[in-house]
């Protein structure tokens, strides 16, 4: 008997794809017959869901920015769009420069369409589309308002240090998260996570979280995780994401969502 879902949510990267970047058939498959409707709740941008919606028959919606832009691709509509305003992304720029000298930054901007980042920052994709752009100086990085500012540094150690670095530093002034192997962290506006994305698309369509089944693997999950009525880690999971879901699958490259949805809903 399957349980009582009515959802499932589902990060993408080291969650629902494998780790070249592919659904593999099998998921595919499972994705095609599962009977309730599928989410995907991410640290992506709008403009980094096509790779994935490609490989899919019916796309589902996406909630984008660890909770920051809800996107139905149906309409190429963004429903909601939470930014951080110049003020605050002047202030908390401010305090980061202060305190990391080697700090860059990058933001994106536009409900998460363009992305552009300081002269100093490692880029590693997309450097030729035209909504990615270098700045021209660092007063141009806070001049409009932004669904995520992204701190990289060269310097900080390892990516929880630099987590718990640059948390220490904004001390709530704005969301903090952190979802790479490198010294990476996400800031958002306070309040917003991918919960809270999750939960007004949710909402949106009468469901409510004892009915919502969610699959992560990294720090930017655990507010997801722990507000859905029943939480999976992946075997690659970060430990923080292992230590408080309900239960723990088999990794992305193991087709570890397949896996469990085949025996949650007899698939």
């Amino acid at each position: 008997m399957p349980a009582p879902f009515r959802l499932v949510a589902s990060d993408i990267d080291g969650t629902l794809i494998r780790s070249d970047g592919t659904l593999s058939p099998r998921t595919i498959d499972v994705i095609e017959r599962l009977p309730v409707p599928l989410v995907l709740v991410t640290g992506r941008p709008v403009r980094w869901l096509r790779q994935l919606y490609d490989q899919m028959s019916d796309p589902p919606p996406a909630v984008c920015a660890n909770g920051a832009v809800v996107y139905d691709p149906d309409t190429d509509e963004v429903l909601v769009a939470t930014s951080m305003d110049v003020e605050l992304l002047l202030d908390v720029a401010k305090k980061l420069r202060d305190a990391v000298p080697d700090i860059s930054l990058a933001v994106e901007v536009e409900d998460g369409r363009a992305f552009w980042y300081d002269e100093n920052w490692p880029m590693r994709w997309e450097s030729e589309h035209r909504q990615v752009r270098v700045l021209t100086s660092p007063e141009e990085l806070t001049s409009v308002p932004a669904v995520k500012l992204l701190a990289r540094s060269a310097s900080a150690g390892s990516p929880d240090d630099f987590f718990a670095l640059v948390s220490r530093t904004l001390g709530g002034l704005a969301e903090t998260t952190h979802s790479s192997s490198s010294a990476l962290v996400e800031i958002s506006a306070a309040g917003v996570t991918k919960a809270a994305g999750l939960a007004w698309l949710s909402e949106r369509e009468g469901i409510t979280a004892e009915h919502v089944l969610a699959f992560g693997d990294m720090p930017n999950d655990l507010p997801m995780l722990a507000w859905a009525g029943h939480s999976v880690a992946m075997g690659n999971a970060h430990p923080s994401v292992a230590e408080i879901a309900d239960e723990v699958t088999a990794t992305n490259d193991e087709d570890g969502v397949a896996v469990f949805l085949e025996k949650t809903f007899n698939l």
